[in-house]
């Protein structure tokens, strides 16, 4: 039994139709299905039927995050693992998430972030044929990722909600900043092998730092950044790197004030590997390695 990677991230935006045009037009995302407030959207490479929903709300952040399961009685073992720890859990059908959706559980992190675990979400199929398929579609808009690759979570505690996470969903930690005092500042913890799939940094409960996209290397990084550039989009950190999971990173805003990433690189790693620890001290060449240094203001937001 086992979650097999991040299957999608629901935000809330003001303007929906900006942000449609956006996520459409900059990032290079397929609109699948519309449903009252919300838009339904997937990157190129994705068979499943949508991977970032847009919920129309007077602000931004998070509403909630699901991660695949492989297999339909995954959701019964999850759901009993959790209720032998007090988690609240309900059950969803196919269809009652929304367009596309498949079985799901529905629960909280003890920091209030809502996740669900599903499977079954329908299959519509990635741009290019299944018999002889050339390496990408031609033709694409924007940044045209191929897959959205991790999110990035603030919470009061994070020590409580890597225990969670570990403990309740069986994650594995690979990386960590510790602080002066021993408690934990950051974490980065994986599912899939990769260097992380949902990452925790001190801040609000219930708060969303980012979610990313991956792409192929580093010059995928600086043609997003060309793009976005060209666009006008906010963007906050040029091309660079992360100290913690060795990763190339570009970070920048939607419209509505959502945090997006393109990431590539990273490393694999054995679910019984031990993690990799930076000091506090070192907690800026961590998240930014080449700088060395983390402004406030990168790590705060609002849920």
């Amino acid at each position: 039994m086992a979650i097999l990677r991040l299957s999608h991230v629901e935000i809330r935006v003001p303007d929906l139709e900006l942000a449609t045009a956006y996520y459409s037009e900059v990032v290079g995302m397929f609109e699948t299905a519309r449903e009252g407030d919300r838009v339904f959207l997937k990157c190129w490479d994705e068979h499943q039927h949508h991977s970032v929903i847009l919920q129309s709300a007077p602000t931004y952040g998070l509403v909630r995050m699901g991660w695949k399961l492989q297999f339909l009685e995954d959701l019964d073992y999850y759901q009993e693992k959790l209720e032998a720890v007090g988690v609240q859990v309900d059950r969803l059908n196919p269809g009652q998430a929304g367009p596309g959706s498949g079985s799901s559980i529905r629960f909280e992190l003890p920091s209030g972030h809502e996740m669900e675990l599903t499977y079954g979400m329908d299959q519509v199929g990635n741009l290019l044929p299944l018999t002889n398929p050339p390496p990408k579609p031609l033709g694409m808009v924007g940044i045209a990722p191929p897959r959205i690759d991790h999110i990035f979570l603030t919470c009061e505690d994070v020590g409580v909600n890597t225990k969670f996470l570990e403990g309740a969903l069986g994650f594995h930690m690979t990386e960590q900043v510790l602080g002066d005092d021993g408690f934990q500042v950051a974490t980065w913890l994986e599912h899939s092998n990769q260097s992380h799939d949902i990452a925790l940094v001190t801040g609000q409960d219930k708060g969303l730092h980012h979610f990313a996209y991956y792409v192929e290397d580093w010059t995928a990084i600086r043609d997003a950044a060309d793009i976005l550039a060209y666009h006008g989009v906010n963007i906050e950190t040029n091309p660079t790197r992360h100290g913690a999971t060795r990763g190339h990173c570009l970070y920048f805003f939607d419209p509505a004030g959502n945090r997006n990433e393109t990431f590539t690189g990273g490393y694999y790693v054995d679910h019984d590997e031990p993690p990799v620890t930076w000091t506090e001290a070192e907690m800026g060449r961590a998240i930014f390695y080449y700088d060395g240094v983390v402004n406030q203001k990168f790590l705060t937001v609002h849920s």
